[in-house]
């Protein structure tokens, strides 16, 4: 090891942010799209109606998990901004005390007066804003709101996930198309359960287990309101 090398941890909180929007889009896409098409199917509709259902569920949701993403992910955004804007006029205008306020907190984590207040004079010496935004506030780069990148990943994850029940009601034939994409997509869930278990540092077997449970619930339901329509194939 030389003088000069040093040794950096990954952190899974600064994977919380993309994973947090592909999680929820993959498994939006894999259980309400697999879901409508089970529905519609235990309707009794045609594998033709099926499928554009399908298809129309994967454009309509990837549109509007990409929209709702960006819009609440941009509240944040504007809500950091907006804390931010008001530390920098606070530090502004009232510096000493915002010292004062700053060696406060660094003496409830645990350090004594003069080291609490030392640390506070060097950091608000290096960057005043960043030591409040990140040690008052609780704002840190790697927890930052994107928007785009969130609205993003959600359209293009749920994307992924609504792909699943696509290709089951290609590959399967009309008689077994709600067996086949019941099957799929609860496999689906699982992969995506078990990934992004490991991914964010989680038990593997309880996040499969636990997406694909809810995700059967909700085909189970699906199925069950579809079968109470009774859809006369001409």
């Amino acid at each position: 090891m030389t003088r000069h090398s040093y040794h950096h941890e990954k952190h899974y909180t600064e994977r919380s942010g993309w994973l947090r929007a592909a999680v929820l889009g993959a498994n939006d896409g894999i259980i309400s799209v697999t879901s409508l098409v089970i529905g519609v199917a235990a309707s009794g509709a045609t594998t033709q109606t099926v499928l554009v259902s399908c298809v129309a569920g994967l454009i309509s949701g990837a549109v509007s998990m990409a929209a709702g993403e960006y819009i609440s992910v941009k509240s944040q955004q504007d809500i950091e901004n907006a804390d931010l804007k008001m530390e920098a006029l606070e530090l502004d205008r009232h510096p000493e005390q915002e010292l004062k306020e700053l060696t406060k907190i660094y003496m409830q984590r645990g350090l004594e007066s003069a080291l609490a207040a030392e640390v506070a004079k060097q950091l608000t010496a290096h960057d005043a804003l960043q030591a409040h935004a990140r040690d008052e506030i609780g704002i840190v780069e790697q927890t930052l709101a994107q928007p785009l990148q969130a609205a993003f990943s959600s359209a293009f994850s749920f994307s992924v996930g609504a792909l699943c029940p696509l290709v089951a009601i290609l590959l399967f034939p009309a008689h077994w198309i709600q067996i086949g994409v019941g099957t799929v997509g609860v496999l689906s869930l699982g992969i995506l359960g078990a990934v992004a278990s490991y991914v964010g540092g989680s038990h593997v077997l309880k996040g499969a287990l636990r997406v694909m449970v809810w995700g059967i619930l909700a085909m189970l339901f699906s199925f069950w309101i579809g079968s109470l329509f009774d859809v006369e194939v001409h």
